[in-house]
C-alpha cells in the first residue's frame, strides 16, 4: 500500500538552508521509500546553486533512523527516485559526502546499522545528550557493517574504538560518541534544535563557492571512504545476509520484534545475547 506524504519532509527554511526531517512510522526504518526520497534530495542538493547547508532529523523522538528494513531490501517500487540500495548506496553516501552544500545529522533517538551508516555520511553530527543512541549491532546477527560503518568508524575513531562498536553491537549515549569523535558534539536536548538551527543559519550566510572549496580541501586531506571501499563492504554483508547463521539470527530477533514498534526494537543491542543463548538451548534440546 502507497504510503501518504512525504516520509523525508523537506523544508525551505532559506534558499541557502534547508531542513529534511524523517517521518516514516513506527520507527523510521530506511526502506525503498525512504531511500527513494533521500534520492531525489540529493538531486536537488546537487543542483541548486543557492543551496549552503542541509540539516537531516526526525519526528520521532525514539528513532533518527532505526535500521534497514531488510526484508525490503530487494525491492524496488514504481516510484520517483527509486533504486537497488545494495547497488546504489556506495554511490548514493560518495555523493552526498562531495556535495557542495554542508550536510548536517541532527540526532535525536536511535540510529543504528544503516541509520549510523547515514550519519556517518554526512559531513557533521549533533547530538541529543538524554535522547540519541547510536549503534552498528551487525556482528550481533551474524553480519558485519556493510553501508559503511567498516569504513567511516576507523576514520573518525581509530582501530580499536571502531572494533569495540562493531564487535561489542552495543548501543553508545551521545556523550560517548563525542568523546570518541563519532559526532562534533554532544548537546542538552532542549537546546539541540536551536544549537543546530543557528549553526545551519550562519553557515547558510556564508559565500557558497568558499563553503565548498573548504569542504573539497578537508575531503583531500582526510579523505572519505572512496567508492571502492564501500562497494566491497557492502559486497561483503550482502554474502553473510544468506548464509545459515545470519538467517537464523533475523529469524529470531523478527520472532522477539525486530523492525516493529516493540520493546525488544527499542533495547535490542542490550539483548542480543539472548539470541546467542536461545540457540544454544534449542541446539542442547535437539
Amino acid at each position: 500500500m502507497a504510503k501518504k506524504g512525504p516520509v523525508v519532509a523537506v523544508e525551505e527554511i532559506t534558499p541557502a538552508y534547508w531542513r529534511a526531517t524523517f517521518q516514516n512510522p513506527p520507527i523510521n526504518l530506511l526502506d525503498p521509500e525512504v531511500y527513494a526520497q533521500l534520492r531525489l534530495l540529493l538531486d536537488r542538493m546537487e543542483s541548486d546553486d543557492k543551496l549552503r547547508v542541509v540539516v537531516f532529523d526526525s519526528a520521532d523522538p525514539d528513532y533518527y533512523i532505526s535500521h534497514l528494513d531488510v526484508p525490503r531490501l530487494p525491492e524496488v517500487p514504481d516510484i520517483p527516485g527509486a533504486a537497488d540500495l545494495a547497488e546504489d548506496w556506495p554511490r548514493f553516501v560518495t555523493r552526498l559526502s562531495h556535495a557542495n552544500a554542508l550536510s548536517i545529522a541532527s540526532v535525536r533517538g536511535r540510529t543504528r546499522g544503516i541509520g549510523n551508516e547515514f550519519a556517518l555520511a554526512c559531513d557533521l553530527r549533533f547530538a541529543s545528550r538524554e535522547k540519541a543512541l547510536f549503534s552498528q549491532a551487525e556482528v550481533g546477527f551474524a553480519l558485519v557493517p556493510g553501508g559503511g560503518g567498516c569504513d567511516w568508524l576507523p576514520r573518525l575513531v581509530g582501530r580499536s574504538r571502531a572494533l569495540e562498536i562493531m564487535v561489542g553491537g552495543e548501543d553508545f549515549d551521545a556523550d560517548t560518541a563525542a568523546l570518541y569523535g563519532w559526532i562534533n558534539r554532544s548537546i542538552p536536548d532542549a537546546d539541540l534544535d536551536r544549537h543546530v538551527d543557528a549553526f545551519a543559519r550562519r553557515v547558510a550566510g556564508f559565500d557558497g563557492e568558499a563553503l565548498a572549496t573548504a569542504k573539497r580541501l578537508v575531503n583531500e586531506r582526510v579523505p572519505p571512504p572512496t567508492m571502492g571501499e564501500l562497494l566491497q563492504s557492502f559486497s561483503t554483508i550482502a554474502a553473510l545476509v544468506g548464509k545459515p547463521a545470519a538467517q537464523t539470527r533475523m529469524k529470531k530477533a523478527v520472532e522477539h520484534g525486530w523492525g516493529k514498534a516493540t520493546e525488544w526494537e527499542l533495547n535490542h543491542p542490550a539483548t542480543l545475547g539472548g539470541i546467542t543463548e536461545e540457540l544454544a538451548e534449542g541446539a542442547s534440546a535437539g
